[in-house]
């Protein structure tokens, strides 16, 4: 299982109603790892005794261990085994909650007909009122194919949907905005795209999620054609936002500016790509892309038309070679591709300071602990090291601006006042090496990102609402 966390089992297990019993199952399930954190009864007799045990385990692996032993042990019988994590999503976790309670004829006049017909007419009239009169204002569709979910790879859209409800929750819990998962049984790109244009009256902006490249380059470039509501592609944009917030700080702390470091990006799939071009649009001038081929270069010819796009724009001294050969002299390395790529020595080759952004998961390039020691600063994907670099701190308040102002688009100068934002919150006399990026859970991130994004849109011209006064106000000056 990647990734695997510590979680709970609740077993109900009957065994004989005699002295010693339960210590014997104690001793059982803590000879293989278990902690029992609680007992409930839940029957008993002159004989037997039926206890829900509640027993914390660090991963998957224990869990199994814990249940077998339990199994195998004189006169015990387990009943059954419930599992938190699944617990957790018994019957998907997420649901619609009305905002009109309906006890009356009145109110279902109200919501319904005959009173919802004015309701229809006045959006008929002037499609805008939708946003004010509708769902649509606050809601975003996360929509995949499940075909690259972070960590598990091609597992399909019913496979994806407990994920993808659980960004929706991280919509509504971090930026207040209702997010609906929408998981399309085809990897056909017309077909996705299609679809999403079809149901796109419902939703106020479209995030795309875990779809595999190259075809999520193409998806978003043909529906940011066609949508006049925002499209964003969060495992590039959202991963590069942070990456760019991390570095800005990172740059700081090691007294070098962005515009002089010379950057190397192992990987170039959609996240690499996008942070690539974010670093370009920040002011960074020389950026080495590398896969496993090496690094990308002018001279070989590239049929990925985002390698070729890449192969002209980076790379200013056209270096070849592996990882290791260009990494010499360089300031930053940037990791969006494999496990393990990276070495202790390939970093002492690189400028003083070198900064380490090992970002694959849940296996980074280089384990946060083997590169500190000879990197002056270390950020990782990982919540069990510090420098966290997560794109939870982006996409809900790059949404939350976007819809404030009603924004058609969300332009490259918005997510580079997202980047600065984030940065922003990590305040000169906190920034340390092992303190880039404010946490995920600090409440004034979504704040500021939003505010940064609603003032660009508006700036570029790309907002449909001047300022994000409230809706109350908004609606009594157009009705």
């Amino acid at each position: 299982m990647p990734g695997s966390i510590g979680f709970t089992l609740i077993m109900r297990i009957e065994m004989p109603n005699t002295p010693g019993a339960f210590g014997t199952l104690a001793n059982v399930v803590g000879d293989v790892g278990g902690v029992i954190a609680a007992v409930d009864m839940h029957s008993v007799t002159k004989s037997r005794v039926t206890r829900d045990v509640t027993i914390n385990v660090n991963s998957e692996a224990i869990g199994s261990e814990v249940r077998r032993a339990v199994e195998e042990l004189a006169d015990a019988h387990v009943v059954s085994v419930s599992d938190s994590t699944f617990l957790a999503h018994l019957g998907g976790k997420i649901g619609i909650k009305p905002k009109f309670p309906v006890k009356t004829r009145q109110d279902l006049s109200t919501v319904y007909t005959p009173g919802v017909a004015r309701v229809s007419m006045a959006i008929a009239a002037d499609p805008s009122k939708a946003f004010q009169l509708s769902i649509k204002r606050n809601t975003v569709a996360v929509v995949t194919d499940g075909t690259a979910v972070l960590g598990l790879g091609d597992i399909g859209p019913l496979g994806a949907l407990p994920v993808m409800e659980g960004k929706a929750i991280l919509f509504k819990q971090f930026a207040g905005i209702d997010a609906f998962p929408i998981c399309l049984d085809t990897t056909d790109v017309d077909e996705i795209v299609n679809t999403v244009v079809h149901i796109a009256p419902v939703f106020g902006g479209i995030n795309l999620e875990d779809i595999s490249a190259p075809r999520c380059f193409e998806i978003e470039e043909k529906l940011m054609a066609r949508l006049d509501i925002p499209v964003m592609h969060d495992d590039q944009h959202g991963t590069a936002v942070v990456i760019l917030a991390a570095l800005i700080n990172a740059a700081k702390v090691v007294g070098k500016n962005l515009s002089d470091m010379q950057v190397v990006v192992a990987g170039s799939g959609a996240a690499g790509t996008a942070t690539i071009k974010m670093l370009l649009g920040a002011g960074v001038r020389d950026v080495i892309p590398v896969d496993r081929h090496g690094a990308l270069n002018r001279e070989d010819r590239y049929e990925d038309s985002h390698w070729r796009w890449l192969a002209e724009h980076t790379n200013r001294e056209n270096r070849r070679g592996a990882l290791g050969e260009v990494l010499r002299g360089a300031d930053v390395f940037i990791g969006v591709s494999a496990p393990g790529i990276l070495q202790p020595a390939h970093i002492m080759t690189m400028a003083k300071d070198p900064i380490i952004f090992a970002m694959a998961n849940p296996t980074p390039e280089i384990m946060p602990d083997i590169a500190a020691p000879v990197a002056a600063v270390v950020a990782t994907g990982r919540s069990d090291f510090p420098n966290q670099v997560n794109n939870l701190l982006s996409f809900p308040g790059i949404f939350r601006g976007a819809l404030d102002v009603r924004a058609e688009r969300i332009t490259e100068r918005m997510k580079l006042a997202a980047a600065f934002a984030i940065a922003s919150i990590v305040g000169e006399d906190e920034r340390s090496a092992e303190y880039i990026v404010p946490s995920v859970f600090d409440h004034r991130v979504v704040e500021a990102v939003a505010k940064a994004v609603a003032s660009t849109a508006i700036e570029e011209g790309v907002a449909r609402r001047a300022t994000a006064k409230s809706e109350g106000e908004d609606l009594a000056h157009r009705i």
